[in-house]
């Protein structure tokens, strides 16, 4: 999926809007479109393995089917799971007897397309889908399915649904995507990725003359749950002077959770640039510098001297490379202040960069240093947290997330995470630095999963959705107290 980096997910992207970077290769899988052709999804279904002799692994059952797996939820009133299909099927998991039962469809939310799925602490469910228009134009839809508290069925409505806005008909158009509910039920916030991989000029063939970003995109909304039929217009303003824009400066971020004191995070894809991927903590009005600063380094395009022959950053395994898209930009947007740098990763996992002097890659926690915030091309997604509690002091509080791209383990031959093989589950330990930021270290915890897109935690299990193989869901027992 594009997912599986940013555009990771881009080519390696999910499909349609997936996670990551690039995007879900699908029949339209926009965002796994992306990811799948910077990055492919693995073929085979290997049994994941744990890292530690107290996690233990089973296989729950195997999604596979006409349409991928992208969202996995619990209802939080009575711990049940259900996850969602890329056509908008969305099926009840029984963890006791290892079965699913089909629940709801198209026919009933109206959405053909769907990338993202909470569901509220209330039991209503959110769903984040997209549909295109004619030219060249697409438009996000944002459905809930409120329980009738007479019948106990869900009656669905249009939450929200935006104006039309031009894609790039590139890997890169990422789309209205993730989704997650506020802990008091009161918001959600949805995440619209880019349009573009690194700011640049996207006209769709001079369809669109000199567009980058528009209002609608690389941003995230907050809106209010009890919402109906909201208009999102086109016009970045225009929704910041409605109270519709949380945070802006993401580039798609595909994944996003509440921490146990009410903090929200979100992992960002980066670009097909070797640029650390990130994770953020969100906040009201913050802006988290796409397309000026990513991963925690100078996107040097919007700088007149640049050179793309003299960029040791520059992979020609990605497509963004490979069409040129990296180049001198004399008319690059005047970047604004006060960006916020994501959360740097002292390891000692996932933490390899490229030397932007010498273009070696390099581990950063050997060396003494922190990188900003994961190995490039890792696609973060998948993000959770011990809210209740309940694992050993370890684990107790932590957070958890998946990356979707194979990689490389030793070298860098693959267009994926280099000397950091990923398709795995982390283990972060977050530590706040004063108010302004957190600094965490990442530990790797499970290996071989098949492309992992999504996760969500009941008590001390972490269940893990794959979108490559057979999509399996895994359960992973933590150790607790």
């Amino acid at each position: 999926m594009n997912s599986t980096k940013s555009s990771k997910p881009e080519q390696r992207r999910f499909i349609g809007n997936l996670p990551l970077k690039r995007c879900f290769f699908a029949a339209k899988i926009l965002l796994f479109a992306i990811i799948i052709l910077n990055y492919g999804t693995t073929g085979v279904n290997a049994a994941p393995e744990a890292l530690r002799s107290d996690i233990k692994i089973r296989n729950i059952l195997n999604t596979l089917s006409v349409s991928p797996s992208v969202r996995i939820a619990k209802d939080p009133r009575n711990n049940i799971l259900y996850y969602l299909k890329r056509n908008g099927e969305i099926y009840q998991v029984n963890l006791a007897s290892s079965t699913k039962t089909l629940v709801y469809n198209s026919s009933n939310h109206n959405l053909a397309e769907t990338e993202g799925m909470a569901i509220g602490p209330n039991g209503t469910i959110y769903l984040v889908g997209n549909a295109d228009l004619v030219n060249d134009q697409t438009k996000g839809i944002i459905v809930k399915g409120v329980i009738n508290s007479s019948t106990g069925k869900r009656i669905w409505s249009i939450l929200a649904q935006s104006a039309g806005y031009p894609k790039s008909k590139t890997a890169y158009d990422h789309r209205f995507n993730g989704v997650v509910v506020s802990p008091d039920g009161n918001f959600i916030y949805v995440n619209s990725g880019s349009r573009t991989d690194h700011g640049e000029v996207q006209s769709d063939d001079g369809k669109y003359p000199n567009t980058r970003e528009v209002g609608l995109t690389a941003c995230i909304l907050r809106l209010p749950s009890n919402g109906n039929n909201l208009f999102l217009v086109n016009n970045r303003a225009t929704l910041k002077t409605a109270g519709y824009i949380f945070a802006e400066g993401t580039r798609n971020t595909f994944d996003m959770a509440f921490a146990p004191n009410g903090d929200l995070f979100g992992t960002e894809n980066g670009p097909d640039r070797d640029m650390s991927e990130e994770l953020n903590w969100l906040r009201l009005d913050g802006n988290y510098g796409f397309p000026w600063r990513i991963g925690g380094t100078d996107n040097p395009q919007q700088f007149p001297n640049y050179n793309p022959a003299k960029d040791r950053l520059l992979n020609p395994k990605f497509g963004a490379v490979q069409k040129g898209y990296f180049r001198n930009d004399p008319t690059f947007p005047i970047r604004p202040g006060n960006l916020i740098e994501p959360i740097p990763n002292f390891g000692p996992d996932a933490d390899s960069y490229r030397d932007p002097v010498d273009g070696k890659v390099k581990d950063a926690s050997v060396l003494g240093q922190s990188v900003s915030t994961f190995t490039s091309h890792r696609s973060p997604l998948g993000l959770v947290f011990d809210t209740k509690g309940v694992m050993s002091p370890e684990f107790n509080q932590d957070g958890f997330m998946l990356s979707w791209t194979p990689g490389d383990p030793t070298g860098e031959t693959l267009a994926g995470p280099f000397k950091d093989a990923g398709q795995d589950l982390l283990h972060l330990k977050l530590t706040k630095v004063g108010t302004t930021n957190y600094k965490l270290n990442a530990t790797r915890i499970v290996k071989g999963f098949s492309n992992p897109i999504d996760s969500e935690i009941i008590g001390n299990k972490i269940y893990v959705l794959e979108y490559g193989g057979n999509e399996g869901i895994w359960e992973i027992t933590m150790p607790t107290k």
